[in-house]
């Protein structure tokens, strides 16, 4: 037994070193960072700042591939089915989950086909009126829907969208139904609002607060827990009157299951590192992002938790894609 003992002891010590060195000498060449949506939105921008530092501590190129399709997935299949090596990375938004969700011939597995490696950040929807809207309040609004289902009207980003799905959540919640339009991207949809064609919009950060503070638009409440830095006068959700609610979206990276633990680690390090930069930081700040890391198993907790939520919303309004 004390022979054996020391067998593993040594084979462990072996392991132990080979993962050392080869997280030490990775990468040797350059590296591919997809993501699943068009160039020049949220998520390429983010793509590529992250890239740009990254490649800076890896010491190898970083390339940004944008492979749009099915809401993020076709990026994500790509990634799923990579060598799980370290040299394929999916940006991964938080629409991710909602994919899983209700998309249900995906050829993947939302959590366990990915290695998390961190999250990146964080940021809050602003729910948006026109300037000349008659709802003045979050509350005035809800209580419209409540009384006539159907008669409040909310143009989302797309079926499916974490937008749209933030809207049936925000229903859920507050017992009422919205009529629901669907746009071919959020830039539509904030054309239906500003038309008078829709009654209220549920905006990302970076569109919202150009309309904001250009007076085209009327910001009613933000979805995340605490009161949002960028727009200090507006209320959140639950504040307007919505007990508990807070939808808050995220951005991070990921690798293909199977990845060295290692590796993962030390692309957990580089993220951190990264954000930590005073211009990535300020960057990122900009889009309306909380700028935070996590650890690969709290961003997996993260995902798992965001896919059961979305599927219960789905299934609660019978929300289905093929």
């Amino acid at each position: 037994m004390t022979h054996k003992a020391t067998l593993a002891a040594v084979f462990l010590t072996l392991a132990a070193l080979a993962g050392f060195t080869r997280a030490q000498q990775y990468p040797t060449h350059f590296i591919k960072m997809m993501h699943g949506f068009p160039p020049g939105g949220n998520v390429d921008v983010i793509a590529r700042i992250m890239a740009q530092e990254m490649s800076n501590g890896l010491g190898q190129p970083i390339v940004v591939e944008s492979k749009a399709g099915a809401v993020g997935s076709v990026a994500a299949e790509a990634v799923a089915h990579a060598a799980p090596d370290g040299y394929t990375l999916l940006l991964v938004p938080s629409a991710h989950a909602v994919t899983g969700a209700i998309y249900q011939t995906l050829k993947y597995r939302p959590v366990d086909d990915f290695a998390w490696v961190s999250t990146v950040s964080f940021y809050p929807f602003v729910i948006c009126v026109r300037r000349d809207s008659k709802f003045h309040t979050l509350a005035e609004l809800l209580a419209a829907a409540g009384a006539n289902a159907g008669a409040v009207s909310f143009g989302s980003s797309g079926i499916g969208t974490i937008q749209h799905m933030t809207a049936e959540l925000l229903g859920n919640a507050s017992h009422v139904k919205f009529l629901l339009i669907h746009y071919r991207g959020e830039a539509q949809a904030s054309t239906g609002l500003l038309t008078g064609d829709i009654d209220f919009l549920i905006s990302t950060p970076t569109v919202a607060v150009s309309h904001v503070e250009s007076g085209e638009f009327r910001a009613l409440a933000v979805t995340s827990r605490a009161r949002w830095a960028k727009l200090p006068d507006v209320p959140t959700v639950e504040e307007a009157g919505v007990p508990g609610f807070e939808m808050t979206s995220w951005s991070g990276l990921a690798a293909p299951a199977g990845t060295p633990a290692d590796i993962v680690a030390r692309l957990n390090a580089e993220v951190r590192r990264s954000i930590e930069v005073p211009q990535v930081k300020s960057r990122l700040e900009s889009f309306g992002g909380d700028v935070r890391a996590m650890a690969p198993d709290e961003m997996r907790t993260l995902v798992a938790d965001q896919l059961a939520l979305w599927s219960r919303v789905a299934r609660e309004n019978n929300i289905r894609a093929e």
